[in-house]
Formats: structure tokens, C-alpha cells, sequence
């Protein structure tokens, strides 16, 4: 059966799209939208169209033109493969997946529907077969930036580091303006160490489109090292509560060169951070359209760059924040009557072995948060270790998610989310626990601050704090690290915190356990 032929493009298309490579979008869209209205079957004007809708992020308008186009020319390759970019960005992965499998059936050398592939299989965490699209379409079209990209991305999910870094590299000498690209060199170089490349190119992603805000708020400049003594440096948060926390160790040190320091807190944060307030030290409430007078600005996740640090030189001294006397006697207080109230079933008498141990729990954070998925736990995997007799578990989680309730019920877990209003009234729970057990969040950095025994349960891809290959934190001398051994695999993380935990007890010092 001979192929259908379909004739060419009318030229108010051909128009619309020379309007659209010149950048004159409105004026395309415009055209394309009356070209429609005389022909509502028009492939060109849908599929152009639909292009638009993608750059626009309106994927679900993209996905019915682009559906339309695609029943229009079933045979269009370009269509398909561009569907699947629509459908990727409604996150119908499946769908993407399998619209870019039609392309490919097509074309089975058209390179962008290899990418496309590619993209849509990492969201799947399926980084093998993403590599491997990927390297399919590099291979095909070695000089495209977007494609090295992607396979550098797969590769590093893969812990394939060397080889993502050489894909980083080769996509930066085709696109050196490419500032998301640097962006992750700058991740990778820190995941393996490399501080001191990785914080000066962590810098770029003061580049991003949605830092503008940030970038154009402040008259003073950055500081970026140089002296300053007799001046006032503004430090100011940017990301999140854990990143203010970890790196607000370094604001004595810049006391200590002589600089008047701000620490611009969220007001959630201020009543533990003023627990570093003194003479050349001022704590205040971040007001995002009014910062206070200062000489010098700086995010507190540029601090690392302006001191230069290397694995070596991390300011790794702990405690350097602290919780009130009164706020830990008060929490004591009620800790115990939260204990008591749980009423574990083996809680009647410690056993034989040794005393009762007291540990917090954190088990997921934000659910908003981009990579939830894989640094959350599902409660239910570690009910093996609240099953353990011997300790008391309480749990520090703020907002629980559906079927927690029931679980932490019935394994005689006590309950502090409701008390915890603040980070300070947190860290006053913390400094009466033995051990804090706690997923990639807020609270594992607070611990750390404190000095408290803390064991932190990591994703098989961490967050580039957390480094690779190793059990400890530089940044935490008091931290132990339970890492993924595959992704996903959270069972193993669970049975490993088990037998860390009955040694721990059989020790009587947890502490001892983080070293």
C-alpha cells in the first residue's frame, strides 16, 4: 500500500512559523490561530502551535493539539516525539514513553525522540535504559548540547561520576552560556568532593530564571571573600530552614573578621538562631521587600565559596547552636508524659541488656518538595525498627501523611508534631533524646547543629552534601549516614538501622555508634 501523501504547508503557515523562528511569537501564535480557524484540520498550524504551548510550560493545551496533529498524521515522527514532550510535562510518563516508541518505530534514528526517551525514563528512575536512549541519541547527533546534557544527567544517577562529568563538559564546550549545565558540573563536583571547584560554580544558579527576584533586590554587592572588617555583611536565605542551618556556622567566622553580621532568618528559625547573637552578631526576621542597611550581602549557601572551603577546611565544630534551659526542662517534661502516654507495649521495665534508649524519628519531609519521592520514607518500612523492645521512640514529625497515625499507634510511638511550633522548641525535643533518626530534612541538620547523635537515612542519588562512599559527615562530626545500596531499596536501609541500633543499645552510647 503506498504511503498517504499529505500536501505541504499553506503559506500563511509558512508565514506564521518564519514569525515564529524569528522569535516573534505573538504574532505567530496569531497566525496560526486564524490559519485554524480556516482549516481546524490543519496539521502545521496544530503542531506549531502546540510547540508554543510547550515553551510556555501550557503543556495541557500542548497535548491536545499536539494529540490532534498526531491523529492528523499518524506518520509524523516530529509530531510524536513532540507529544511526548507534552505529556512529560503533565507527568503521563507512561504515555511519553510510549508516544516517543512510536516515533521511534517510524524513524528509528530520529535523535530527539531518543532524548525525549531518554528524559522521560529518568522521571521513571529508570537510568539505565535513560543512558542508553541518550547515548543512542549522541551518537546520532554528537554535536547537540541538550543530549550530552541528558546523558550526563543518566550517568550521574547511575553513579557513573567520571563519565557524567566528561558529558557536563563536552555539552558546556558546545553551549558555554548554558547556565543550568554549569549548574549541575557545580553538583557533581561537590557530590565527589570537590568543594572548593564546586562552590565557586555552585554560584550559577544565582543564574536561573528564578532567582531574578533575588538578584535584583539588593544594591550592596555580593560578597564573594574579600576583607571585612568594619563592615556589615547581610546574610540571607534562599532555599530552605536545613541549608540556613547548616550553613549559618559560618557567621562567627565572619564576626571573627571583624564584620558586623545579619543573620536574615525565616520567623520560624529566629528563636534558635538567636542562640548565636552576641556583640557583632544581630539576628532578625527576613523581610524580603525591605532588607536592613548592610555593606555586603551574601546567601548563606555562598558562605562556603567566600571562605574557600575544601573537605579540609569545613568548620566542622559541634554544637554551634543551642536550645534555651528553660525550653529543654520544659520538654523534658513533656517528652516523658508523651512516653507514657504511647504506652509501649515493652515499656513496663527496661530489659536485662541495658537501659531504654530515647530516639526521634523523622520519616518524610515535604511533600512539595521536588525529589520527595525519593528521600521520603513510607512509615510502614520501618516498622521493623519501631518493633525493636528496648527503646522509646518519639516522633518529631510536624505533618503526618495517611495511615501514619494508625502505625504509630500501634507500635507505641509518642507524638511531639503537635508541640514543635518552632525549630527551637524542635532542638529543645532533640537535646533530650539519645538519637535522632531522621530522613534528608530539617531536623537531620538540627541534630547535627546540636551535637546530638544523629543517623541519616539517604536516597541511592543524595543531595550533594552528603558526598558519596562514605558512612560519615564532614560537615556533622556527630552524624552517621545509611545510605541506599540501590534505588529505591529503603528494606535494606531499614534492616541496617536495626542492627546499628540494637549495638547501640547494648553499647549504652549511641554516641559512640556515629563514630
Amino acid at each position: 500500500m503506498a504511503p498517504r501523501k499529505f500536501p505541504p504547508p499553506r503559506p500563511a503557515v509558512i508565514a506564521a512559523v518564519r514569525l515564529q523562528e524569528a522569535g516573534r511569537i505573538a504574532e505567530a501564535e496569531h497566525a496560526l490561530i486564524a490559519a485554524l480557524r480556516e482549516d481546524q484540520a490543519d496539521f502545521y498550524a496544530l503542531h506549531q502551535l502546540g510547540l508554543i504551548c510547550c515553551d510556555r510550560k501550557n503543556f495541557a493545551d500542548a497535548v491536545l493539539l499536539l494529540a490532534t496533529a498526531v491523529e492528523r498524521r499518524p506518520d509524523s515522527p516530529e509530531a510524536l516525539c513532540n507529544l511526548a514532550l507534552a505529556l512529560r510535562g503533565l507527568d503521563r510518563l507512561d504515555e511519553a514513553v510510549a508516544a516517543c516508541d512510536a516515533a521511534l518505530a517510524l524513524d528509528p534514528d530520529h535523535a530527539a525522540a531518543h532524548h525525549n526517551r531518554g528524559n522521560t525514563l529518568l522521571h521513571l528512575d529508570r537510568p539505565a535504559e535513560a543512558a542508553a536512549a541518550h547515548a543512542r541519541a549522541v551518537a546520532l547527533d554528537p554535536n547537540n548540547a541538550e543530549s550530552l546534557y541528558g546523558l550526563g544527567n543518566a550517568l550521574r544517577e547511575l553513579h557513573r561520576f567520571d563519565a557524567a562529568m566528561e558529558c557536563y563538559e563536552k555539552a558546556l564546550d558546545l553551549a558555554p552560556g548554558r547556565a543550568d549545565i554549569r549548574f549541575n558540573v557545580a553538583l557533581l563536583s561537590l557530590l565527589i568532593g570537590r568543594l572548593r571547584e564546586g562552590f565557586a560554580g555552585y554560584a550559577h544558579r544565582l543564574e536561573k530564571p528564578e532567582f531574578a527576584e533575588l538578584r535584583g533586590r539588593f544594591a550592596a554587592p555580593a560578597w564573594a571573600g574579600e576583607p571585612v572588617e568594619g563592615r556589615t555583611v547581610l546574610l540571607h536565605p534562599e532555599q530552605g530552614a536545613g541549608d540556613v542551618i547548616q550553613f549559618v556556622r559560618y557567621a562567627p567566622l565572619l564576626a571573627a573578621r571583624g564584620a558586623r553580621v545579619i543573620c536574615a532568618v525565616t520567623a520560624p528559625l529566629k528563636p534558635l538562631i538567636d542562640s548565636l547573637a552576641g556583640p557583632s552578631i544581630e539576628v532578625t526576621v527576613w523581610d524580603r521587600t525591605a532588607p536592613p542597611a548592610h555593606d555586603l550581602h551574601c546567601p548563606y549557601l555562598s558562605l562556603p565559596h567566600g571562605f574557600a572551603t575544601t573537605l579540609d577546611t569545613i568548620p566542622a565544630a559541634v554544637p554551634y547552636l543551642a536550645a534555651s534551659p528553660a525550653r529543654i526542662a520544659a520538654m523534658a517534661e513533656r517528652i516523658a508524659a508523651a512516653v507514657a502516654a504511647a504506652g509501649r507495649a515493652d515499656a513496663a521495665g527496661a530489659p536485662a541488656d541495658g537501659p531504654r534508649l530515647r530516639v526521634g524519628l523523622v520519616w518524610a519531609g515535604n511533600p512539595a518538595f521536588a525529589n520527595d519521592r525519593h528521600r521520603s520514607i513510607p512509615l510502614a518500612t520501618l516498622a521493623p525498627l519501631l518493633a525493636l523492645p528496648g527503646s522509646d521512640f518519639v516522633s518529631l514529625q510536624k505533618d503526618l501523611r495517611e495511615g501514619d497515625e494508625a502505625l504509630l499507634q500501634q507500635h507505641g510511638v509518642a507524638q511531639l508534631g503537635p508541640d514543635l511550633a518552632d525549630f527551637a522548641a524542635t532542638a529543645a525535643a532533640i537535646e533530650n533524646l539519645d538519637l535522632v533518626i531522621a530522613v534528608d530534612t530539617a531536623v537531620a541538620h538540627l541534630a547535627g547543629a546540636l551535637g546530638k547523635p544523629v543517623w541519616i537515612l539517604l536516597p541511592f542519588s543524595p543531595d550533594w552534601r552528603w558526598l558519596t562512599g562514605r558512612a560519615d559527615s564532614p560537615w556533622y562530626p556527630t552524624a552517621r549516614l545509611f545510605r541506599q545500596p540501590a534505588l529505591g531499596d529503603w528494606d535494606s536501609v531499614a534492616t541496617a538501622l536495626c542492627e546499628a541500633l540494637g549495638e547501640a543499645r547494648a553499647a549504652d552510647r549511641p554516641a559512640a555508634a556515629s563514630s
